[in-house]
């Protein structure tokens, strides 16, 4: 059955970014008088500049993306999710549990010339039965496989929850993670995670945060079994890690998403885990409802 995007929302002229954006670029709070944990009003795109942008596009449209993940980019919108980020091409950026690969294979190109792009990943030469070497495996396989493309990303192996740097203090502009908050959540290293990413920024840099949004009374401790996480409970994290929440988006937003599936968010594309089982119902639905957060370190 045909997907039918879902509606973007507009965003702001680009503009250059300059260092007043780097501090601090559409920052939302709360109005005045708002009941208690309500969440901050949607905050447009901060500036990106016209190279960054015409390197974004260009990684997106190449061909060097299998088609299975350009499928996806109905759903995941990567120029408009990282424009709100507010990446740019010379940043050192932090990419967070990477899974297939599937960001990475957009951000190397675009911070290859004049930037860094470092990942964390598991050990491939970890316990072979393990799914974390697996899936390490596969990544470090993809990298290899492509060199061309993958040449200059910066692999760092985390086996958590005792080692979990991410590279030395004040070193990264950016942080992102897409899709991984609930098994940190499951996992019981959350805040370790969150603290990390802190201490891994310099003062102004952002954690940008992608996460499949559970219903606003879910219950975070479900989130291992569901993959849904409350968008409160994700902000009140970060902030009690020190972070400072400068915008939200509803980017990745789908209201067909109404989150109580039987296999949790794995029901929907791409996984599919109930296989031929209303096959054609889950795809109609698309993938998951999710949050797209950017917080600044101060």
């Amino acid at each position: 059955m045909p997907r039918t995007p879902l509606r973007r929302l507009p965003f702001v002229a680009l503009a250059p970014f300059g260092a007043a954006a780097l501090f601090g670029c559409g920052a939302s709070t709360p109005a005045p008088g708002s009941p208690a944990g309500a969440l901050p009003p949607v905050a447009a795109s901060c500036p990106i500049d016209a190279a960054t942008d015409a390197k974004l596009r260009a990684a997106v449209a190449s061909g060097d993306r299998p088609a299975d993940e350009v499928a996806r980019d109905v759903w995941r919108h990567p120029v408009e999710t990282l424009e709100f980020f507010g990446l740019r091409d010379d940043m050192t950026v932090v990419e967070l549990w990477p899974g297939g690969g599937w960001y990475t294979a957009i951000l190397a190109p675009v911070l290859a010339e004049k930037g860094k792009l470092v990942v964390t990943s598991f050990d491939p030469n970890g316990p072979p039965d393990a799914y974390a070497t697996k899936s390490a495996k596969k990544y470090a396989d993809r990298l290899a496989s492509k060199p061309n493309l993958f040449a200059k990303v910066q692999v760092d192996v985390v086996r958590p929850p005792d080692e979990l740097s991410l590279g030395p203090d004040g070193s990264a502009d950016m942080v992102l993670t897409f899709r991984n908050f609930h098994n940190w959540v499951r996992d019981g290293i959350a805040d370790k995670v969150l603290a990390a990413a802190f201490r891994v920024l310099k003062p102004g840099g952002v954690l940008g945060v992608e996460e499949h949004r559970a219903k606003p009374d879910a219950d975070p401790a479900k989130a291992g079994d569901t993959g849904y996480v409350p968008e409160a409970y994700v902000i009140d994290s970060a902030q009690k890690a020190g972070f400072r929440l400068d915008g939200r988006s509803e980017i990745n937003a789908n209201p067909r998403d109404t989150k109580d599936w039987p296999k949790g968010v794995w029901t929907l594309p791409p996984t599919l885990r109930l296989g031929d089982q209303d096959r054609a119902k889950y795809q109609a639905v698309g993938e998951s409802d999710r949050m797209t957060l950017r917080f600044r370190k101060p």
